[in-house]
């Protein structure tokens, strides 16, 4: 369900298949839209190039209001009118708003700023955001201050700040992704761990890529990283800080693998994957005490394990009913429950923050999916069909899911695909090369005033 609250007026959002619509009785009032089903009609937004109260600034606020933008139309919910259409020219952030002159070009939300450099170098931006239709503000007036190479990072914030305001969702865009670089002909893959901002800027390597590295993964503050790697010759978990870059592996032990680690909630603890005899299965380590726990006891396949969002329980998939499926299990193991129901093999099961859905790959009928499901195994949906798409990963709001797609031919290049939990806004996601095995931060700290 994708839920979007505003104050425009009831001109503004929706041709709906199947939906709720709540409005306000005295005009302009709040709107209100439940949608189960439907086709969004983008909202229609104004963004005049930001002004440049300095000279140095004139570049940088060309380049905000470009990612601004940007970010906005990439959810699929907005649309830009563009600025040949604009009437009113913005000269000051706080001069009147010509509504009607907006209104006459269809925009329904209007985004102005400023942007300046002060004396000791700091990069000041200061943004409104106005319901054209209700002839008002939305929300105050916000400042963001940073370094100027911090400029990027205060568009995302901006950018997070009219999504919020106009569809009542957490934002998404002043986030990082990690994931595996790929590079060389598919019988010798170098895969390196990166990571970038959620759109593909300042990609920034952590590993040499003489060791393949698989599956990374955030911890709750975005401060370390888990991942396999095969530095030894056989997968084991590794856990870097992202400060530093040093790393260290987890839980090394003779005649063992482990993989496809995942963090609890509080950041204390990891859960993951270990082989030994030819048998895998899932594990709890506490990373103050170095003391591990094992969760399950079965002569099968688990592995996939993550933690639910309160740390109660462990989704995983296991090959024990004869196919590969998904099941969920107390925190402290025991009897696990299978919840995947439908034809087909599941796998890569993660919950959404929200902790409302599960997400998953499913192979069937010779294709791939990504799909979510509810957390009791109901109200599956199939988002994406493809050659072959796995390894899904939550954008912090719980609204948009990011993957690998690999397509027939072209010697199997990986790339990064999002689509929203609709399934109608799917994207590719631009990174320099080939990339693989996506996690997504959670959402950085913003400095506004």
């Amino acid at each position: 369900m994708i839920r979007l609250l505003s104050v425009l007026t009831t001109t503004a959002l929706v041709l709906m298949h199947s939906a709720t619509l709540v409005t306000a009785q005295s005009p302009p009032g709040p709107l209100r839209l439940e949608i189960t089903e439907g086709v969004i009609e983008p909202l229609p937004f104004a963004i005049p190039t930001f002004i440049a109260v300095t000279a140095a600034a004139a570049d940088v606020a060309q380049n905000i209001t470009r990612v601004i933008s940007a970010d906005l139309r990439g959810t699929g919910l907005f649309r830009e009118i563009p600025q040949e259409a604009h009437i009113s020219p913005v000269i000051s952030v706080d001069s009147p708003v010509q509504y009607a002159d907006w209104r006459a070009i269809s925009a329904q939300a209007l985004i102005i700023g400023a942007v300046e450099q002060g004396a000791n170098g700091q990069l000041i931006l200061r943004f409104r955001l106005f319901d054209v239709f209700a002839d008002q503000p939305l929300g105050h007036a916000l400042q963001f201050a940073g370094s100027p190479e911090s400029w990027r990072r205060m568009a995302h914030n901006v950018a997070d700040q009219v999504y919020e305001r106009i569809t009542g969702e957490t934002g998404y865009f002043n986030t990082r992704v990690a994931f595996v670089s790929e590079s060389g002909p598919k019988n010798a893959r170098l895969k390196q761990l990166a990571i970038m901002d959620y759109d593909g800027a300042n990609v920034q390597y952590l590993t040499d890529g003489r060791a393949i590295v698989l599956a990374p993964r955030f911890s709750p503050d975005g401060s370390r990283v888990i991942y396999t790697s095969y530095e030894t010759g056989v997968p084991h978990v590794y856990l870097m800080d992202m400060a530093t870059l040093q790393y260290r592996p987890l839980d090394v032990l003779p005649d063992t693998m482990s993989f496809a680690p995942r963090f609890s909630p509080d950041g204390t603890r990891v859960v993951y994957s270990e082989e030994a005899g030819g048998n895998s299965d899932i594990y709890v380590l506490d990373l103050s005490t170095g003391q591990r726990m094992r969760l399950t006891q079965a002569p099968s396949i688990e592995t996939g394990p993550g933690f639910s969002p309160d740390g109660s329980q462990i989704v995983f998939e296991s090959d024990r009913s004869g196919t590969q499926q998904i099941y969920v299990m107390p925190t402290g193991g025991g009897a696990a429950q299978r919840i995947s129901r439908g034809a087909g093999r599941y796998g890569t099961p993660v919950w959404s923050p929200r902790g409302d859905l599960i997400a998953f790959t499913k192979q069937q009928g010779g294709r791939f999916h990504i799909g979510v499901m509810r957390t009791d195994g109901s109200g599956e949906r199939l988002l994406t069909a493809s050659f072959l798409d796995e390894g899904p990963t939550w954008a912090p709001n719980g609204r948009v899911i990011m993957f690998t797609r690999e397509t027939a031919g072209a010697d199997g290049a990986p790339a990064l695909y999002s689509v929203d939990i609709s399934g109608r806004n799917l994207q590719p996601v631009p990174t320099p090369g080939m990339a693989s095995d996506p996690a997504w931060s959670p959402r950085l700290p913003q400095t506004a005033s």
